[in-house]
């Protein structure tokens, strides 16, 4: 299953990113400085932590055998051919050969901006793209309430268009009315969603309306997405996507960041400073890797996945939220800072609707 590919001034997605490095490879055998078959897909994933950049790829290290290079050798002849590549704005090689991305500045509003152009559609599957339909063979569930978690799952399966019979197939609902008679639509669908295929449901006593439950804090966060936007309004401006942090004041792209209490990771001025706030790379990745979990459910029949992506996109949110408001406090007036946040909390809004919909779960604007 494909999805849409995504591409944004001055910074890349996931996918984008990984067909880039992939052109790459193909420039440096076609040119004879690499001898290796190149492969048909190159594996693009965030970095592992923060001062690594926004992403990172093993690629070096799996051609390096047929190459008969060091990995580090097969990653500088990849590194200078990324550099100067659109939305990149470094390339760094590290340990036995693991190429760490950079993104260059703008890059969220890049992000904000394709999030909110493409709107419900953002991360939909490509028209006509292929899945594998029911799973065959035995049924993928098992257990007390496999017949319900057949029934959701094959519902949101058919949204992605994996075959028009993902739900007829299931004979009965599997008791899944009488849980939701229990719980209410929306519980009753996220507990039978959330675990893995071969992990038992746990079924609460009653759902609890509080940040602990993880549905409840998904849902609370869209709504606070689209209060900001409302709240906006009401002082007179709108959200638009630019620089969501500070040059003064806060941590941000060309001023002191803060790890540790009492450490500093990166200061303005520094050579291979990193100076993108851990909250706000977070709530990035979040926003640019959707579409890529919402097609590895689809080509793995695995709901579960997109439940596990929102908690990340919630959490992540709430944090960002927190250390950079987004409205302005007082009797300040509104800069572009405030616009370029509440934008970003539009996009997470989008991000978090279109999940909770293609679950089958409510986006409530108010909780």
């Amino acid at each position: 299953m494909g999805v849409v590919p995504l591409a944004y001034a001055g910074g890349v997605t996931p996918a984008e990113l990984s067909r880039t490095v992939l052109r790459s490879v193909r420039g440096a055998v076609a040119e004879r400085e690499l001898s290796v078959a190149v492969p048909a897909r190159i594996v693009v994933r965030p970095a592992p932590r923060p001062g690594c950049g926004e992403y990172a790829s093993n690629v070096a290290l799996q051609l390096a055998g047929q190459a008969g290079l060091p990995a580090r050798e097969v990653a500088e002849i990849l590194r200078r051919r990324l550099a100067g590549s659109a939305g990149i704005a470094r390339v760094e090689i590290a340990g036995p050969g693991f190429l760490n991305f950079h993104l260059g500045a703008g890059a969220t509003a890049g992000l904000v901006a394709d999030v909110l152009a493409r709107g419900a559609r953002y991360g939909e599957p490509e028209a006509g793209a292929e899945g594998p339909g029911r799973p065959a063979g035995p049924a993928r569930y098992a257990g007390e309430w496999a017949r319900a978690r057949e029934r959701v799952a094959g519902e949101v399966m058919a949204r992605l268009g994996r075959g028009g019979d993902a739900v007829d197939a299931v004979e009965d609902d599997g008791g899944l009315a009488g849980l939701v008679v229990k719980l209410g639509a929306d519980e009753a669908r996220w507990v039978l969603l959330k675990p893995a295929a071969a992990d038992p449901v746990r079924v609460p006593e009653r759902p609890v309306q509080h940040e602990d439950n993880p549905r409840f804090r998904v849902q609370y966060a869209y709504a606070r997405t689209r209060a900001m936007v409302r709240n906006a309004g009401e002082l007179g401006f709108t959200g638009e996507p630019g620089e969501v942090v500070a040059t003064g004041g806060e941590p941000g792209r060309g001023v002191t960041v803060t790890g540790e209490p009492g450490q500093v990771v990166a200061s303005a001025g520094d050579e291979g400073a990193q100076p993108v706030p851990p909250v706000l790379q977070a709530l990035e990745t979040c926003l640019a890797t959707y579409p890529t979990a919402v097609a590895a459910a689809g080509r793995r029949w695995a709901p579960d996945r997109v439940v596990r992506h929102l908690e990340a996109t919630a959490d992540a949110y709430l944090r960002w939220q927190e250390e950079f408001p987004p409205l302005p406090a007082g009797e300040c007036k509104p800069l572009a800072v405030h616009r370029a946040r509440v934008a970003l909390a539009e996009a997470t809004g989008t991000v978090l609707g279109n999940g909770l919909h293609l679950l089958g779960i409510s986006a409530p604007d108010h909780v």
